[in-house]
Order: structure tokens, then C-alpha cells, then sequence
């Protein structure tokens, strides 16, 4: 357990329609015991899925006591197309929200371009949601370099940007070497950043899976990881074991060294993101005086 004090936030996906609903609500029910931060739902690749992120949103602001973040991204999109998804946020009570730019079409690597009449960047994404109403907006990070970036430096220079139009968290890219996160938490406070960087934990409940999350992404796994779930592809509970393990530890050691929020990547898995929670002693009932 630990010691000080800590607040986590969650991320989903949007469910489609049948089992995968009924699973995901069930998801959200056994979570919020946790009493997380926030939630936050996804916003698939070029408002793919815009219609089941607001109405999971809706649902979530009506039906539980969960504050809830809706994403958004801007490619392939005119601004008066994004403004009228940031208005619905507003009006189902969602006024958080994460701004991503968005992977382009042809995925991660290829080249971006904007749309003609929409926003360029997600700096200017975050500029035109707070224009439209007061918004907590939070933002993107990667502790090891964005694919499209070719330093840090060029990182840390679009932090600065997004934080100087009213961004005010930046929830870290998936990464297994702390080492990565600490350094980037450094260099934003060292150019006077304003921002929460907030580390993101993606539990690893298929090694394989990860390893292509990871490649996209520009994340590392360190070799003395994989030897852990080497061997565990068909024992499932094993591996959900390591993986909560793993995930604790993780979070343990950032504890340590100051940090006090953790987002999680559910990938909509309540059983073991909660388990980790409770690890770290969060979720328990509260005894009351008459048990004390």
C-alpha cells in the first residue's frame, strides 16, 4: 500500500451495442468504487465512433457519479465540425475534455496534413475549445519521443504551446522505464511549463498486443519485462497475475519519486485495473465508527 496519497483516472472505449455493453457497464459499475479522478472515452480515428463517445458520455454524466472526459481529435475535420462535437460535450455535461491532433489516415508515421478548414494542430485544437466555453482540457505527452517529432526539444516545445492556450494536463503515453517519464517531468519543469504530467499505465494483459501498441507508439520494453510473461500466452490467470504485479510496482516506484496521479489504459478491463487498485489501497469500503 501506499502511504501517500494517491488519485487515478480511467480510461474506456466506447462499447458497440449487445454483450460488449452490457460487459462495459459492468466495467464502469465495479470501477467507480474507486472513485476515480475521471473517466475518459475515446473518440475513434476521425470521429469514427463520435456517436457512441457522446452517448457513453451522456450516460455517464446521467446515470453514474463519475466525472467524465470526452476526447477529440481534429483530423480530417473542419473547425465547425469539431466546435459542434465540443458543443455537445457541453450540453450532455461533459466539460472536460482530452484535445488530440489524431493519427493520420495512413497511421501512425505517415505524414499529417491538415484539413484545409480545421484545426492545425492539437495546440490550436486546445485554443478553439477554450474559446468555445471554460473547458479543463487535457493534453497528450510521450516520456519517449513522439514518432513525428524528431527530438524532445521539438516535444517540449508543443507542451509549451498547448499549455500556453489552456491546457492544463498531460496524460503520458503508455511506457515500461520510469526513467523516461522522470526525465520528461524534468525537462517541463526546467523550461517552466505549466502543466500536470500525468503517467499513463497500461496493464499488460497480452504481451504481443502491447509489443504492437508499443512499436506504433515509440514506447520500449525492456527486455527483463518480456522475460516475465514469456511462456503465460495460454495461462491467462497467471498472466493477469504478473500483469497486476508488474502494473503496482510501476506505480509504486513513480509514488516514490513524487508522483501523486496515475491514468490507466483499461482497454475496458475492470477485473484487473481493479485488482491493481486495490493493491494499492484504493477502493476499500471505509469501517464505520460502530465497526471501529
Amino acid at each position: 500500500m501506499i502511504d501517500k496519497a494517491i488519485r487515478v483516472s480511467f480510461e474506456f472505449f466506447p462499447p458497440k451495442a449487445g454483450e460488449a455493453e452490457d460487459s462495459f457497464w459492468a466495467t464502469v459499475k465495479k470501477l467507480e468504487q474507486v472513485t476515480p479522478d475521471f473517466v475518459s472515452v475515446t473518440y475513434g480515428a476521425g470521429g469514427t465512433t463520435q456517436d457512441r463517445t457522446l452517448a457513453t458520455l451522456r450516460r455517464l454524466t446521467s446515470q453514474t457519479s463519475l466525472k467524465a472526459a470526452g476526447h477529440l481529435t481534429c483530423v480530417g475535420a473542419t473547425k465547425d465540425q469539431v466546435n459542434d462535437v465540443v458543443r455537445a460535450y457541453k450540453a450532455a455535461g461533459v466539460n472536460h475534455i482530452v484535445a488530440l491532433r489524431g493519427d493520420p489516415p495512413g497511421g501512425v508515421g505517415s505524414k499529417f496534413t491538415p484539413h484545409p478548414d480545421g484545426y492545425r494542430n492539437a495546440a490550436d485544437l486546445v485554443r478553439g475549445i477554450k474559446d468555445i466555453g471554460d473547458f479543463d482540457v487535457s493534453v497528450s505527452a510521450y516520456p519517449e519521443r513522439h514518432p513525428e517529432s524528431v527530438s524532445i526539444e521539438e516535444d517540449l516545445a508543443f507542451m509549451a504551446d498547448k499549455a500556453e492556450h489552456g491546457a492544463t494536463r498531460a496524460l503520458s503515453q503508455f511506457f515500461f522505464h520510469n526513467a523516461f517519464f522522470l526525465r520528461l517531468r524534468d525537462r517541463i519543469a526546467a523550461r517552466g511549463i505549466k502543466i500536470n504530467l500525468v503517467p499513463g499505465i497500461l496493464p499488460i494483459t497480452n504481451l504481443a498486443r502491447v509489443s504492437e501498441f508499443a512499436r506504433k507508439c515509440g514506447a520500449s520494453i525492456p527486455p527483463e519485462l518480456a522475460r516475465r510473461f514469456a511462456g503465460l500466452e495460454d495461462d491467462v490467470e497467471t498472466r493477469n497475475l504478473v500483469a497486476a504485479m508488474v502494473a503496482a510496482d510501476q506505480v509504486h516506484a513513480l509514488a516514490r519519486e513524487g508522483v501523486t496521479d496515475f491514468h490507466f489504459y483499461t482497454l475496458n478491463r475492470a477485473d484487473l485495473v481493479y485488482a491493481i487498485c486495490r493493491v494499492l489501497g484504493l477502493g476499500a469500503p471505509v469501517a464505520s465508527e460502530e465497526a471501529a
